[in-house]
């Protein structure tokens, strides 16, 4: 069977979210022996200058491809027009006007309809509109967790037989070269050079209002005032919709020991989550949640928002909050802080909890979809 894969994000120079999923997704198919008896088309923007950094093997072939603008639904879809491979996975969301009869769309979650308030009103519509045509015409959708998977039957009307659910992998830090307790390099960064000798608290992931940084620093601004911790609060990640505010908020309301590093790479995510006393993640909705694996793994206590999907991917391995009572996010940090056997509690559980995920895992069920095992 020819596989054709839109696998643009792969090749993102900084891969953050959905980037990283495409590429931890596509170095795991080329090493599945299930693989080895179909040919893959990798379909990239030409204008996206970052390398795979691994090798491909002779059935896998990257396709570069120009347009200046909507290269999806320009470019792409003229190739599907005139080259159709014989399945088409978009694992971006964004399915082309022209694709084949089995087209198979992954959804990553449906945050712009759960919470309006956070996105642009254009963007908002272009968001639905083409959700809508994707999971409607597609004949297969990946949702990354059973959550995302109901909100697609919820709001979308996509028939639950239609759905497979897969959730991401987890790539093992035993793999890479940093060990925990080697110290944290990332911490030479400008603005970070001061945690060496003190402790602090950790939120990785894109530093936007949806995220609920606004609630995270009313919960920071309790424990410094009520429960006169010593600890910084390192926000690590883009800046993303909403972020004047959360700018705004720490100057105004004088927020002491905030700390935003920007873009936190692969090298840097691991020693950074590592040193960590706790990691907060008290997100209003979220489709995965996959930092809150990559906090276990680096077996640091989780306090996540109950709701969306956390509590089915972090388990038994953190304290669920309200995202909408700081009081609440601050008093279980607390807990974390200072309650005996808790934290190693929360560890043990999210090392097991994390057993569950894998890349490996995750390509195969992939593969299987797209080449029609379990397709109805």
């Amino acid at each position: 069977m020819k596989i054709g894969i839109n696998a643009t994000a792969a090749f993102k120079e900084q891969r953050t979210g959905v980037e990283e999923y495409v590429f931890q997704l596509l170095k795991a198919l080329v090493s599945l022996p299930e693989a080895a008896k179909h040919e893959f088309v990798l379909y990239k923007d030409r204008r996206d200058r970052g390398t795979l950094g691994f090798s491909l093997p002779e059935n896998f072939r990257v396709k570069e491809m120009y347009s200046p603008i909507a290269w999806t639904q320009t470019r792409l879809a003229a190739e599907m027009f005139l080259n159709k491979p014989d399945c088409l996975f978009i694992p971006v969301h964004i399915l082309p006007r022209f694709s084949p009869k089995h087209s198979v769309v992954a959804i990553h979650g449906l945050e712009y309809e759960i919470l309006p308030e956070y996105y642009p009103q254009g963007f908002r519509r272009y968001l639905r509109r083409t959700a809508k045509f994707s999971t409607q015409r597609a004949e297969k959708v990946i949702a990354v967790s059973k959550s995302t998977g109901k909100d697609l039957v919820d709001l979308y009307g996509i028939s639950p037989d239609k759905i497979t659910v897969i959730h991401h992998g987890l790539e093992s830090p035993l793999n890479l070269s940093f060990k925990k307790g080697e110290g944290l390099p990332y911490l030479q960064k400008e603005g970070l050079g001061k945690l060496q000798t003190r402790p602090y608290l950790l939120f990785l992931g894109r530093v936007e209002t949806k995220k609920n940084i606004l609630g995270l620093l009313e919960a920071f601004k309790i424990l410094k005032k009520k429960y006169r911790i010593p600890h910084q609060l390192v926000l690590a990640g883009y800046p993303g919709f909403g972020h004047n505010l959360i700018k705004k908020k720490i100057k105004e309301e004088r927020i002491e020991g905030v700390v935003k590093t920007g873009f936190v790479s692969e090298e840097e995510k691991w020693p950074l989550l590592s040193g960590a006393d706790a990691f907060l993640f008290p997100s209003f909705y979220e489709g995965f949640g996959l930092p809150i694996l990559e906090a276990q793994a680096m077996e640091t206590p989780v306090v996540a928002g109950h709701g969306s999907c956390m509590p089915e991917i972090a388990g038994q391995g953190a304290l669920f909050v309200s995202p909408h009572n700081p009081e609440e996010i601050a008093k279980e940090t607390y807990r974390i802080l200072t309650e005996p056997g808790l934290k190693d509690s929360l560890v043990e559980a999210g090392l097991e909890n994390i057993k569950r995920f894998s890349w490996e895992k995750c390509a195969k069920e992939t593969l299987e979809t797209l080449t029609g095992e379990s397709r109805i």
